[in-house]
């Protein structure tokens, strides 16, 4: 995948220069794409999209013990998956900008090759069994555990919830041959083109019983009313979006003798998106593990309009997400 990208920043660079030779002055080469991929927001003074290290995700600890969470405020995109006993995890993607201090770190899983592989991302993590190992190494997937330059322990937290990464020392490990920018994660809009939809302020979506992601319409974003997060490094929710999912065994149990599942996140499913205080209902499909998503209802394509984005990768069987005014 990285391969077809340099291709085709190759091919680009060639255009531009046989345009050139064409002897028009009046236009200047371009910077590179006006918009952050995992936004959709623009670009800024003479910042550009196109970077020399991939997008980090970060696999962070979602629970009570991980209190308080470090530098999930400076993510660009958020999803929160279901993980052994109930709980949920959360992969946090980095690129726009990249925190020294995120964390604590834990292990990634299986569900994590279809939501990181759509933008070649690399994982940052504290590790994973070994069938998890086998199977993001053949997906393709870069990943930096522990051990890797960067990730260290802080001796004032109890293990395992003490892990943490220095995302700019990664970043020069992760260093690319030409910076380039990645695919949009999303299908973004520049501005609010949702269909009107019905009033939601208040949403609860639960993982089957252990655990329920809470959040609510301030008139500006949706915050998470029971975060984990350092305050002040909360995470800003311009939108959340709801994602039903089927949940599969993934074949082996957790060192607590719990069944691991995994989300399978290609096919088709209900999709509900949550932005300024309302809900749109509509269809999320995913062709591929690498594939990108995309959303519809019957009138059409959906967009995302640009900005923060907390994914919520809800079970189909045993999980449910309520709504109210």
């Amino acid at each position: 995948m990285r391969r077809a990208h340099l291709i085709t920043a190759m091919l680009a660079a060639a255009s531009l220069l046989v345009a050139g030779c064409g002897g028009d002055e009046s236009s200047d080469a371009p910077k590179g794409a006006s918009t952050w991929p995992m936004t959709g927001l623009p670009v800024s003074g003479d910042e550009v999209a196109e970077q020399s290290y991939p997008v980090l995700v970060t696999k962070l600890d979602n629970t009570s013990s991980s209190a308080p969470q470090i530098g999930l405020g400076g993510a660009d995109l958020v999803v929160e998956e279901l993980v052994e006993g109930g709980l949920t995890r959360l992969a946090a993607f980095y690129y726009s900008t990249l925190p020294t201090t995120v964390g604590p770190v834990r292990s990634m899983r299986a569900s994590d090759i279809g939501i990181v592989a759509p933008v070649d991302a690399s994982i940052v993590t504290s590790g994973a069994a070994p069938q998890t190992i086998a199977r993001i190494e053949d997906a393709g997937i870069t990943f930096y555990p522990e051990g890797s330059d960067g990730i260290t322990r802080d001796n004032s937290r109890t293990a395992p919830y003490n892990l943490f990464a220095d995302l700019t020392t990664i970043a020069e490990t992760a260093e690319q041959d030409e910076a380039r920018r990645p695919a949009d994660y999303l299908p973004w809009s520049a501005e609010d083109t949702l269909p009107q939809g019905q009033p939601a302020t208040k949403i609860a979506a639960s993982f089957g019983g252990a655990h329920t992601t809470n959040w609510t319409f301030d008139g500006d974003r949706y915050v998470n009313e029971n975060t984990y997060a350092d305050d002040g490094d909360e995470f800003p929710a311009d939108t959340v979006l709801v994602l039903r999912v089927e949940i599969v065994d993934a074949g082996y149990l957790d060192p607590a003798g719990n069944p691991v599942p995994e989300t399978n996140l290609t096919g088709t499913g209900a999709a509900m998106i949550f932005r300024d205080g309302r809900v749109v209902e509509g269809t999320w499909k995913k062709d591929s593990l690498d594939a990108p998503i995309t959303l519809s209802t019957k009138s059409g394509d959906l967009n995302v309009p640009a900005g923060h984005v907390w994914i919520e990768l809800v079970p189909v069987d045993h999980g449910d997400v309520t709504f109210a005014k």
